[in-house]
């Protein structure tokens, strides 16, 4: 609680308070049970399992990039299944702790994240590369060049040199 009163009502007003140090829930309100909300070591896992991730296609390929911050290559994976399902998975352990220690905050996630994005038909499955620089994972998907269906020219005759040679 705040050690200045309150001149915006309490928390159950609706009304933001911005002298109150007690957390502010952005769902208060919008029927979302509080099981359904992360806590705890959930929050952890939810937050790396929203791994932010812009999808893109160009006249030459797919292409995904991924915000990994503090993650290097041997702690993500990129896979392609059957079916053309891309997943990009991994994993981002807690810290060693150490007894003397004495924590303030912990606000970063950790845990295990998996993202699969179902992949169109033209893609070249056996040409997908990706690469990881200062925490953002690029992953490209080539796509097969479209056959433009070949246009063959006919010309049109007309006029009466046209109709005689038919009619004779």
């Amino acid at each position: 609680m705040s050690m200045i009163p309150s001149f915006f009502g309490g928390r159950r007003s609706g009304i933001f308070d911005p002298f109150s140090l007690d957390v502010w829930d952005p769902l208060e309100g919008f029927g979302v049970a509080p099981a359904a909300q992360p806590s705890g070591g959930d929050r952890q896992a939810t937050a790396i399992a929203n791994a932010r991730i812009d999808w893109k296609e160009t006249p030459e390929a797919h292409v995904f990039k991924v915000d990994l911050p503090g993650l290097n290559k041997a702690e993500v994976k990129v896979e392609v299944e059957d079916g053309r399902v891309l997943q990009i998975s991994g994993e981002r352990r807690r810290e060693k702790e150490e007894k003397t220690d004495k924590w303030h905050r912990v606000e970063r996630s950790t845990g295990r994240f998996m993202r699969r994005f179902r992949l169109p038909e033209n893609v070249k499955l056996d040409e997908v590369r990706a690469n990881m620089e200062n925490g953002v994972l690029t992953v490209v998907v080539p796509t097969v060049e479209e056959r433009k269906p070949e246009v063959k020219a006919i010309d049109i005759g007309g006029g009466e040199p046209e109709r005689q040679r038919i009619a004779g």
